[in-house]
């Protein structure tokens, strides 16, 4: 019997060896910055990038396990909010690099600083990958699945690219030459910017269809004169999120203005993440942009694809009353959209934010309609768009509940929750990057179908009163999940938190079994609503946006549309606004001084709503932070000037941060 034992023991020992993961025999050669070839015959398991396109190819073939640090720039894919944060793309920490130990650090060539400081450090290899062109970025993530033992998910990606920018050909491949447009990215704070003529990102112009600037200038950015300008005539301008305020300011000048993308008002701005890298969604931008400059075009060209269902993959749902669930693609309007379908073995009645009370449905679900057709369904209206999707899917308008969202159903999130016999489902799908709100404080502007949906089941029977009840409960948990997780408002974020989005639905199904009659916060049943949407709503915030509660203070003050570059304006000081900014860099990334920012965050909030009366004892703070800082008193405090209104709690807060690192690289200036 002992020898039994020992003999399974022996065996369940193996098994979990060999499920470990070990490190693959084989032989990559990549070339380090200093031009030696560098031979790897095993996977590294530390790496840090400084490069963003580089994390997210890396994460996105699923070698994420090996990185060891990120800058805060990345922000896609959400695994990356995980990770240790090593300074900005622009400044990164060469002492947080070398702390880490890497094997291998990914870098560019403005990071020569790094170069500098690291290079002879042994067992480390610094690695610049090329990412100047579409094929630049095929060849480096197949360089990337080799190095990790990735080389199927590199192909995968590869092939999603490819079909994503031949997909695009083809649409814009029925726009005449003579109504191609003409597109420049807009670039620069001072001055007026734009890529080369041999960036990529005139090439995604080109192959959204397109016409980019030739100016016969070379590099990332280049200088555009009043005259390129004027010649050019761009008839659609976009940047980046971050570029819009130093945009505006560019543009409102005689002869800038007076160009027809400035007086047509066709200025549009997408997420730095995709304007600003060649990545594994550059395919997908590309997509994004031809769509934004021809879209309602292409609702007269032909379709490349076919309309209807292509494929459908299940979500596990146990009730007994619900005969299966699946996620189903479709394609509408030559686009794929992911449907979340539950069918329902009998007709029962829900509770619908969208659609109200109804009664005799047989499937309820929740439809994700991609960026591409979004202007589309703008002006076609949320009938007709429901009517071609139900077409699409298969399913009768009369018996189908659906809500809608611009939330990938792919970051579907499914939660239950149970107390003895109770059981609750909460399906969530959340977004909240774009129109998240504080209501009663944001002005509504207009309406589209939601972005924070919940779908809620149980397996009890609820009453009308208790379905509408259920409703109160969700939405008081869903805004406790963004207050948990600093959601900020998207038009006045510095100010408000946010206490939803603009279009969020729900939907509550009646159910079947025991009868309910309350779903409040004073009943159990209302007790595991509750805790399944809050858990859902930050699950599902977290896979669409990477947002997660202890994240980093740079990614909190950006969802606070506070970003450094360009915030400090020259000082009276004698020191340059460029130059503060390097200096208060270094200062957010100390452990101790982010922290009192972000307690400077929660006084702010509220001071904000009147629960902070008295600011003595905050003020007394930013005085000793300033004086740690500097190495002693400040005598002389300066107010600084910021390119936007901050408010008093976090003018406070900054301007202790800089008094501190002025009056100390006063000194250091004065000592040498």
């Amino acid at each position: 019997m002992r020898s039994l034992s020992k003999r399974l023991v022996a065996l369940l020992l193996l098994l979990c060896l060999s499920s470990l993961p070990v490190a693959a025999d084989m032989t990559v050669n990549v070339q380090d910055v200093t031009g030696q070839q560098v031979t790897f015959h095993q996977i590294p398991q530390r790496v840090v990038s400084i490069v963003p396109s580089v994390t997210e190819i890396i994460c996105r073939i699923g070698a994420d396990g090996a990185l060891a640090g990120v800058t805060y720039h990345d922000v896609y894919p959400s695994r990356a909010a995980f990770k240790p944060v090593i300074g900005g793309y622009f400044a990164p920490s060469v002492e947080r690099i070398a702390g880490l130990n890497p094997e291998v650090v990914f870098l560019e060539d403005l990071h020569q600083p790094v170069v500098d400081a690291l290079g002879g450090n042994e067992g480390m290899h610094l690695i610049r990958l090329p990412l100047s062109t579409f094929d630049d970025l095929y060849k480096t993530i197949r360089l990337l699945g080799k190095l990790f033992a990735k080389e199927p998910a590199a192909e995968k990606l590869i092939r999603d690219i490819r079909a994503d920018l031949d997909h695009t050909a083809q649409k814009v491949a029925g726009i005449p030459s003579g109504q191609r447009l003409r597109v420049m990215r807009l670039m620069g704070r001072d001055k007026v910017m734009t890529p080369g003529d041999d960036s990529f990102q005139n090439e995604m112009i080109r192959r959204a269809g397109g016409i980019a600037p030739k100016l016969g200038k070379a590099g990332n950015n280049v200088s555009v004169t009043l005259e390129e300008w004027q010649a050019f005539n761009p008839q659609v301008l976009y940047g980046c999120g971050d570029d819009r305020r130093a945009a505006m300011k560019l543009l409102d000048r005689p002869g800038w203005r007076e160009v027809d993308a400035v007086k047509n008002g066709r200025i549009r701005y997408f997420p730095c993440d995709l304007t600003c890298r060649l990545a594994s969604r550059s395919g997908y931008f590309v997509s994004c942009l031809a769509a934004n400059l021809y879209g309602e075009q292409f609702v007269d060209l032909p379709t490349v694809r076919s309309s209807g269902r292509t494929a459908s993959r299940p979500v596990p749902l146990d009730l007994d009353y619900v005969k299966s669930s699946e996620i189903v693609e479709s394609v509408v309007n030559d686009y794929i959209h992911k449907t979340l379908l539950i069918h329902l073995k009998r007709p029962m009645a829900v509770s619908s934010t969208l659609e109200g009370f109804r009664e005799k449905i047989n499937h309820v679900g929740n439809s994700y309609s991609p960026p591409q057709v979004w202007g589309l369904y703008y002006h076609i209206g949320l009938d007709t768009s429901r009517r071609q999707l139900m077409e699409s899917i298969g399913r009768d308008p009369v018996d189908t509940s659906l809500l809608f969202t611009g939330a990938n159903m792919d970051n579907l999130s499914v939660q239950r929750q149970h107390f003895k016999q109770m059981s609750v489902y909460a399906l969530v799908t959340a977004g909240v990057r774009s129109n998240a709100v504080r209501m009663a404080e944001d002005v509504g502007a207009w309406y589209e179908p939601g972005t924070i949906n919940i779908i809620i089941l149980a397996n009890m029977r609820l009453s009308p009163r208790a379905m509408n009840r259920a409703i109160i409960s969700a939405t008081e948990a869903k805004t406790a999940a963004l207050q948990d997780l600093d959601i900020r408002s998207s038009y006045t974020a510095v100010r408000n938190p946010a206490t939803g989005t603009g279009t969020d639905n729900i939907i509550v199904v009646q159910g079947t079994g025991t009868s309910i009659d309350n779903a409040g916060g004073h009943s159990k049943m209302g007790e595991l609503i509750a805790r399944a949407v809050y858990a859902g709503v930050q699950d599902a915030i977290f896979k669409q946006n990477g947002i997660v509660s202890k994240r980093h203070l740079m990614h909190r003050l950006k969802d606070r549309k506070i970003s450094l570059l360009g915030l400090v304006g020259d000082c009276t000081c004698g020191l340059a606004g460029s130059q503060l900014t390097r200096a208060l860099e270094p200062l957010l990334m100390d452990p101790a001084r982010a922290g009192f920012v972000e307690a400077a965050l929660a006084i702010s909030d509220g001071y904000e709503r009147g629960l902070v009366s008295d600011l003595t004892g905050f003020s007394m703070w930013c005085d000793r932070t300033a004086a740690d800082i500097a190495g002693g008193p400040i005598t002389s405090p300066v107010d600084f000037s910021y390119s936007r209104t901050l408010p008093p709690v976090l003018k406070m807060a900054f301007d202790a941060l800089l008094n501190g690192a002025a009056a100390r690289m006063d000194s250091a200036a004065s000592a040498q």
